[in-house]
């Protein structure tokens, strides 16, 4: 087989096509982007919103988003850093915390457009799949977790938007669309992807899920760090030392979040910065003259210095 030599010459590259900067740097995935986004012409102004769920080093951040020519709108927004409001200062990023934030952001959101009334979701954490089954134009199944209770007033609908985070069965980004969906928005999406789902026997153990949901896992790895090494247990457990919290506290606590999270899901107001020091005045610009006599002092300081 002959060696073909392969050569970038000038027409090659006066055809290449330059990728997007957030595509070039890995950041959006513009294929998912586009499905997510793009809304039928006969729906004029009728956009998609989005539940885009990201996660930062200590923090989970839960979005309502919709798209416009000149960029996203965020609609409504919770952080986990916010939790401590109702009561939990440890553990802001796990799957408990991610659960609570898309649970605060979707009751926040319902209760800013008078919908949180009509749509409570669901009150109890059971990691049960309540759905209706709806069959699309392709015949294939999609799972709608919220019903329609009112024909006035229907419920909101978000697609989950995860960027460019894996999609792996358990994954943090599915505990804010469950903390969502039992929030009371509508969310298009299946079980198969929540902790509890065996692949091998496509079955559901909603126990599992609801045991991750309260901080479980976190209350077993406590008891076992504590009974093996206490040295790590004191430094990778040191905020929960600090607030008084052990294993058998964690249950109780997330419970008690999620009722302070239903009772009052508001934003806090923010605090005007009042503490201005008027005192403080500008100085009048130098003229030219002024700034060369200054220089010509310098200058003869520096001279009789040598």
């Amino acid at each position: 087989m002959p060696f073909v030599k392969v050569q970038k010459n000038k027409r090659y590259f006066k055809r290449f096509q330059v990728k997007f900067r957030r595509r070039r740097s890995g950041v959006t995935d513009y294929r998912q982007r586009h499905k997510l986004i793009t809304q039928d012409k006969s729906k004029y102004q009728s956009p998609k919103y989005r539940l885009v769920v990201r996660f930062s080093n200590r923090y989970v951040l839960c979005q309502i988003v919709y798209a416009e020519i000149t960029g996203d709108k965020v609609l409504c927004q919770a952080s986990s850093r916010e939790l401590s409001k109702h009561g939990l200062n440890v553990g802001l990023k796990n799957y408990s915390a991610a659960y609570c934030t898309g649970l605060l952001c979707a009751r926040r959101l319902l209760q800013d457009l008078k919908l949180d009334e009509v749509y409570e979701g669901n009150d109890e954490v059971d990691g049960e799949i309540k759905t209706t089954e709806v069959v699309n134009k392709a015949g294939q199944k999609k799972i709608y977790y919220v019903e329609e209770v009112d024909d006035e007033k229907k419920p909101f609908k978000a697609l989950l938007d995860v960027g460019i985070k894996a999609t792996t069965t358990g994954a943090r980004v599915f505990a804010a669309l469950k903390g969502a969906s039992d929030g009371g928005l509508n969310i298009p999406h299946n079980h198969k992807r929540f902790p509890g789902y065996t692949k091998d026997t496509k079955s559901y153990d909603a126990e599992v899920h609801k045991g991750r949901i309260m901080g479980e896992h976190v209350a077993d790895y406590m008891r076992e760090m504590e009974e093996d090494d206490e040295e790590n247990y004191a430094k990778y457990f040191a905020k929960y030392v600090e607030a008084e919290i052990d294993a058998d506290d964690i249950e109780d606590k997330l419970v008690a979040v999620h009722q302070s999270i239903r009772a009052d899901p508001s934003r806090e107001p923010k605090s005007t910065f009042s503490n201005i020091d008027k005192s403080f005045k500008k100085g009048v610009k130098k003229t030219w003259e002024e700034r060369k006599a200054d220089s010509n002092a310098k200058k003869e300081a520096i001279r009789e210095g040598l």
